[in-house]
């Protein structure tokens, strides 16, 4: 009989930069949730991999001096180690520079082209490069992207769009009749009342103004824009292809689930179903946007300096360990938060302590006393009715809470039992009944009772931490048992003998290791700064009659004020003995209006006029970059008389 397929990805990663530990959560929740579904018998496909197209990979790539295949080969290389540092067990690692999925996705673009769902216009809107979308003015949050909050600019194109108005209905439709398409629910609700039920607008899917992205092939000014690109990753790494597909995308598609993160669940939810319609194949069985992994309160972030990189904490914790802390400090439902703090403490609670004593300190009896012979369980009392019926709890519970994708609920059943295993040791005091040969029976039993109950953890914790698995297999001397053979207590096989008792999790001294920490991330970010340091180079050579056309005065300030809706801008007011001039400048972040009024400054008097956010400016003042990133006016004596032209 065939197994049932059970087909799960994760979002792509975007390759403008080394990935942090909160991004690496979400490849290591759909690890967890594969090696489950592998433990029940189902045929997994796990894919990940990397989306490498855009106009910010174009302009990081130049940034660095590389072209933009060099660029994102790097980084998809460093995203590809941390998913295998990781112990992640994916089928396929994708990249969407991939020849087979370039031609793929250049064929569903011509599909949907000739069949009239996509149609050439012109786009002009607000545009946010770091997100790559478009905006209208109403869908601004404070006049910046409603994803990043960062600022816009206007942006005019040629363009190719999707119909997204064509198929609202049926998708409304859709996600109304299918419960559990968008999970968890408050995501479902925000997907139909915000973006779906007031209207969808048709959707720009190409591009001119870069060319780093696959080319459309009957219009080779454009390149197919990102939604497109990435999103069919789904299926082409399946084999998928308009013109007759393999048997691999026949046996797997439609994906089970995708698990994204909560701030692209819109992509998933609109534009893919949309484009799966279009194309005329199955929609996925069900998307979750799962939360964000924050360190403290705050989202990570480079320029916040707390930024936790997953290999670094691997030195210290170990995979297991790190791979636990993320799947038990993430809610289902909310956000979770990665403190070193907090890490010690869980590390030290449930690892070392519950987990760790329970496996360590029974092996070690079972040696003692038995010579690590397992013996059989023939002397039975309540308690071990209790114990058993806390096993059986501990499965259901990990089973319910991990078919919903509560991972952390999940782990909190197996913890709850393991806590329990070591109440049971407190309350048949093993150390006692020992020194009673009459009770050598019942402590066979009381042993075996602890031992078959870690024989259970050892398999619930499996798809949370792998190689735990294999050393408590080690230490119990058996093959790691299945998931079948833990339905009913009482699997393990006495007369075979147990291992030697080993540390899993050795305790951690927490103010020692926080000063270490603390230490060498200072260190690292001191490190960065000085690597990021720019090599001042000379600008090209020139003649002195190329110099005296600059035309250098004095100015004074008599106004300043904020150009409206402009964060950086100030327009400024000058005396420059000639009539007065109006400039408009980019350090009102730097200094106020009241640092600045009546100041003599040095301003370019004959730079052709420009207007910036619509307010025009005539010049230009001199100002220097400090080495934090703050900005120096140049000021001169107040002796020097307005108008002065400086040689």
């Amino acid at each position: 009989m065939d197994k049932p397929k059970f087909y799960i990805t994760t979002a792509i990663a975007y390759t403008s930069r080394k990935p942090h530990i909160g991004n690496s959560y979400e490849i290591v929740l759909t690890d967890a949730i594969a090696r489950y579904k592998r433990m029940q018998g189902y045929d997994v496909f796990f894919l990940t991999g990397t989306d490498e197209h855009g106009q910010k990979i174009e302009k990081y790539a130049a940034d660095s001096g590389v072209t933009p295949k060099e660029y994102v080969d790097k980084v998809a290389g460093e995203i590809k180690e941390i998913c295998d540092l990781l112990n992640t067990t994916y089928d396929h690692f994708i990249r969407t520079t991939d020849d087979y999925h370039e031609k793929t996705v250049q064929k569903i673009f011509k599909k949907l082209y000739d069949q009239g769902d996509i149609y050439k216009s012109e786009y002009e809107g607000l545009y946010c490069t770091p997100c790559e979308s478009f905006w209208t003015e109403s869908q601004l949050v404070d006049g910046k992207c409603p994803d990043c909050g960062r600022e816009v600019s206007k942006a005019k194109e040629e363009a190719y769009f999707l119909r997204l108005s064509k198929y609202q209905k049926q998708l409304e439709e859709f996600i109304e009749s299918n419960e559990n398409f968008i999970y968890p629910e408050a995501r479902k609700k925000e997907m139909l009342n915000n973006f779906i039920k007031p209207g969808l607008q048709d959707l720009c899917v190409s591009r001119t103004s870069f060319k780093w992205g696959v080319p459309v092939t009957f219009d080779d000014k454009h390149v197919i824009y990102v939604w497109i690109d990435a999103l069919s990753n789904y299926i082409t790494a399946l084999g998928y292809d308009p013109d007759g597909s393999s048997e691999q995308y026949k046996k797997y598609w439609p994906a089970d689930v995708h698990i994204i993160g909560k701030d692209i669940v819109r992509f998933h939810t609109i534009y893919w179903p949309i484009m799966l319609m279009a194309l005329g194949e199955p929609l996925p069985k069900q998307v979750y946007g799962h939360p964000w992994l924050l360190f403290g309160e705050d989202k990570m972030s480079k320029s916040r300096g707390n930024v936790i990189y997953a290999d670094d904490l691997t030195k210290v914790f170990g995979v297991d360990a790190v791979r636990y802390y993320l799947l038990t400090e993430m809610p289902h439902a909310n956000d979770g938060s990665i403190t070193y703090e907090a890490m010690i403490d869980r590390f030290n609670t449930d690892l070392a302590n519950t987990l760790g004593n329970l496996v360590n300190r029974t092996v070690a009896m079972q040696n003692k006393y038995f010579d690590g012979v397992i013996q059989s369980a023939d002397f039975c009392e309540e308690l071990d009715e209790d114990l058993k019926a806390s096993a059986k709890k501990a499965i259901e519970g990990f089973d319910k809470n991990l078919s919903e994708y509560k991972m952390s609920d999940a782990i909190d059943c197996i913890m709850d039992f393991a806590s329990r295993c070591n109440k049971y040791i407190d309350e048949t005091t093993p150390w006692a009944l020992a020194k009673d040969e009459e009770k050598k029976a019942r402590l066979g039993t009381v042993l075996y009772n602890l031992l078959e109950g870690i024989r259970i953890l050892s398999v619930l914790i499996a798809p949370i931490m792998p190689d735990t698995t294999k050393k408590i297999a080690e230490q119990l001397g058996i093959e790691v048992p299945s998931y079948e053979s833990i339905q009913n207590f009482g699997g393990l096989e006495a007369g075979k003998k147990v291992g030697i008792a080993t540390p899993l999790f050795s305790r951690i001294d927490k103010e020692k290791l926080i000063e270490e920490l603390e230490a060498a991330h200072k260190a690292q970010l001191e490190a960065e700064k000085a690597e990021e340091k720019p090599v001042i180079e000379l600008q090209p050579e020139i003649a002195i009659d190329d110099f005296t056309k600059v035309e250098l005065r004095v100015a004074k300030i008599l106004e300043c004020e904020k150009v409206p809706k402009a964060k950086k801008l100030y327009k400024i007011q000058l005396d420059d003995g000639m009539g007065g001039r109006q400039i408009v400048s980019g350090i009102a972040q730097h200094y106020t209006p009241d640092e600045l009024i009546g100041k003599k400054i040095v301003v370019v008097a004959n730079l052709k006029p420009a207007k910036l956010c619509g307010v025009e400016s005539c010049g230009m003042l001199l100002a220097g970059d400090r080495e934090d990133g703050s900005v120096c006016v140049t000021f001169i004596d107040d002796s020097v008389p307005v108008g002065t032209r400086l040689h």
